[in-house]
């Protein structure tokens, strides 16, 4: 069998450390940083522990690395909401319908949700949750409720307070442990909606 190139074993490596991470977030995001195990995570990933601590010496080290990560990506994809096409209105029912759609998406959420709840997170994690905090993404919002109340998109009033309001119940969404059965199904995005709906769209 043909060695390696070191680019080939560079690229290997890089692609076991995003399966790892990606393993992480489910586990860490589901069970939060106190229940998660490092032989968890490597089963997730389908590694052995032994594979596992070559990337990452400790479970607070791999902590730390998917907060910074995830908190950079969250950032990204919040500033994406202004390439979905549509009215302000259109913009943030589809990003909220993509969020709600599937667990998955939503571990970046919980991940963050359960770092700013848990007392025995690393100091370097609070650190990088101070800078993306709420503040940012309220921040990164504005704009578009801004626009969306002059043409009557969204509701009228304290634009912040309305974005507040909002990422309140869909944070909160997100992280209901409550069982979903027939009865009982979480609310979608166009319930979600009617919340921040102004006068153009309750038209519709």
């Amino acid at each position: 069998m043909t060695p390696l190139s070191e680019e080939q074993l560079i690229k290997r490596r890089e692609t076991r450390r995003q399966q790892i991470l990606e393993a992480a977030l489910k586990v860490f995001a589901q069970r939060g940083l106190h229940g998660a195990k490092m032989s968890m995570i490597a089963e997730e990933a389908n590694l052995s522990a032994g594979q596992l601590y070559r990337f990452f010496e400790s479970k607070e080290e791999l902590f730390v690395t998917l907060i910074r990560q995830v908190a950079e990506e969250t950032a990204r994809e919040m500033e994406r909401i202004y390439e979905i096409p549509g009215s302000p209105f259109d913009k943030l029912r589809i990003f909220t319908a993509s969020i709600l759609k599937e667990e998955s998406t939503q571990y970046p959420f919980k991940l963050i949700q359960h770092a700013n709840s848990a007392e025995d997170v690393p100091t370097e994690a609070k650190q990088l949750l101070q800078h993306f905090s709420v503040k940012r993404y309220m921040d990164q919002l504005l704009p578009l409720f801004e626009e969306g109340q002059q043409i009557g998109d969204f509701a009228q009033g304290d634009a912040r307070q309305l974005i507040s309001a909002f990422l309140t119940i869909l944070s909160a969404l997100i992280t209901l442990n409550m069982p979903i059965d027939d009865d009982h199904q979480l609310p979608d995005a166009d319930i979600l909606m009617r919340i921040v709906a102004g006068p153009r769209v309750q038209e519709r």
